[in-house]
């Protein structure tokens, strides 16, 4: 319990959300009120030189979106908040859903005008898989959108989760007048191109007070009145411990391009999200207030500053207290290392800590020494569980264009997929490879990448298979099958033998004809 005081002061969550829902707004919006920045950039703007913080690669400025996770640190309210911006896209769902597994709680951003869109559906499923709490965020209330009514029952239908409203709207659109929160009963009035201050916060404890006639027109007093009333009456009273659960999502209203509603969201978020919690390993469940020192790489990134070559390794601290200098245990390559200068992060931005404590998230400067999943200890062995790779969806295979830089191929596809961006798959017993992944926009990403980060020109071939299965089984089964479809079968990065099916109909073929052989879609890092 050594820690207590420093793990109760930090607070992890990830953004997450469709594409063009508001993430990467809200984020700029949650680093002002940090103080961690002075003005906020925006995403997509032609006259507007400043591009907002979380989106530092050159390719999510040139088309306005973000591709990889960001990862920012900053303080609020004497709390430490480690926020991890995620791409939105679905062809880099896999660093999302992996971000998932190093955060203790989720924002949930929706558009107001679509409600909720099939990536949002994906991304809550891996948060149901882990009990994740989340908060919802309805933006862009500054727009004619659905009737929030709708949109709750919405978000409970499709999301299967039991929802709460915490601020109510008063209209949206044009006649969007602002917000009335009814975690802590105040009101705040809506302008627009205006940033609400506290100055512009009503306390209002009575609704039936004349406080609202003589603010409201009488249509929309009278609104409010009969919302807040029927919320009070058909929605339960706010349970902090279902929240902590993951049964219960408190919903904020807002618009955060107007910089509205997002106080409200970041007051609750310190006052009620999980701090740290345990986590689970391949030997016991790791206590988050053991005095040892234990963590786990999610997330690699080559290149974050293209003049250096650096390739980070992204750290989560689960127990104990890391400091600088001091040697550490590397369970998959059983060896100790340390690290002079590791970092925490506002986005491209780095400096160098001395100790990090649960919740916290290094970056480690890595020569190549990590994969994602890999754990560092005080000495004792475990693996912290949990972390997927999933099956991709499309396979096309690298061809080198340019026979003198092989090497820089070799290198570059290797770091990139180890960073997670794809997969790559080695034909079983020769050379071909096979990059996998969730969307084709990937393949533009590693494309453009190896060609501005190693200088290597390559082209991808579109190869015609279904789904890549990790196959586990009994040895000579295994062995036979390797022999009668020896074309199709390739190795992953880690030497795990995968099974490339041609179609749907194939896949259940082999399944038929090989009962005793396990097929699965993902693959667990923890080996």
């Amino acid at each position: 319990m050594k820690y207590a005081n420093e793990i109760n002061k930090r607070k992890s969550f990830a953004i997450i959300a469709h594409p063009d829902a508001g993430k990467t707004t809200l984020t700029e919006k949650f680093l002002l009120f940090g103080g961690a920045i002075q003005t906020a950039g925006a995403v997509k703007s032609n006259k507007i030189k400043k591009h907002t913080t979380s989106d530092f690669m050159e390719i999510e400025r040139q088309r306005g979106i973000s591709v990889a996770t960001s990862v920012m640190t900053f303080e609020y309210r004497d709390i430490l908040v480690n926020l991890l911006d995620t791409p939105g896209h679905k062809d880099f769902a896999e660093d999302t859903y992996r971000t998932l597994t190093a955060v203790d709680s989720v924002v949930l951003v929706i558009d107001c005008v679509k409600g909720v869109e099939e990536q949002t559906e994906r991304l809550m499923e891996v948060c149901r898989m882990r009990d994740t709490p989340v908060i919802i965020f309805v933006n862009k209330m500054d727009r004619d959108g659905k009737y929030p009514f709708d949109l709750l029952d919405e978000l409970e239908e499709k999301l299967s989760i039991r929802v709460r409203p915490l601020s109510w709207p008063i209209n949206m659109g044009k006649d969007f007048k602002g917000v009335y929160n009814l975690y802590d009963k105040s009101f705040v009035a809506f302008q627009p191109n205006k940033k609400a201050t506290d100055e512009d916060v009503v306390a209002l404890p009575d609704l039936t007070s004349s406080f609202v006639d003589e603010h409201f027109d009488a249509k929309d007093a009278a609104q409010l009145r009969g919302d807040v009333e029927l919320i009070e009456g058909v929605y339960d009273a706010f349970n902090n411990e279902e929240y902590l659960q993951g049964k219960l999502a408190p919903v904020f209203f807002g618009s955060a391009v107007n910089n509205f509603g997002v106080k409200d969201l970041l007051d609750t978020f310190v006052e009620i999200a999980p701090t740290p919690r345990n986590r689970e390993s391949s030997t016991r469940e790791i206590d988050v207030h053991e005095d040892k020192f234990s963590g786990f790489v999610f997330k690699i990134h080559a290149n974050l500053d293209p003049r250096h070559r650096d390739r980070i390794a992204f750290l989560r601290v689960c127990s104990g207290k890391f400091e600088r200098n001091k040697f550490y245990h590397h369970v998959r390559l059983d060896k100790d290392v340390r690290f002079s200068n590791p970092y925490s992060f506002l986005a491209r931005e780095k400096n160098i800590v001395d100790d990090a404590y649960p919740g916290d998230v290094v970056g480690l400067f890595d020569t190549g020494n990590f994969k994602i999943g890999d754990t560092l200890t005080e000495g004792e062995n475990f693996y912290i569980t949990g972390i997927p790779s999933f099956s991709p969806e499309l396979f096309k295979e690298l061809v080198n264009k340019d026979p003198m830089k092989t090497k820089q191929l070799e290198k570059g596809i290797r770091q990139l997929t180890d960073e997670g961006v794809a997969q790559l798959f080695t034909q079983h017993g020769g050379n071909r490879k096979i990059i996998g992944c969730v969307g084709d926009l990937q393949f533009e990403v590693i494309q453009y990448r190896l060609l501005q980060e190693y200088g290597a020109a390559a082209q991808f071939n579109s190869l015609p298979f279904y789904k890549a299965c990790w196959i586990t089984g009994p040895k000579d089964k295994i062995d036979e099958f390797i022999r009668f479809k020896s074309a199709n079968i390739v190795e992953d990065k880690d030497g795990h033998l995968v099974y490339l099916a041609q179609s749907e109909w194939y896949l259940n073929t082999e399944r038929t004809n090989n009962p005793d052989i396990q097929f699965n879609f993902t693959s667990e890092i923890h080996k």
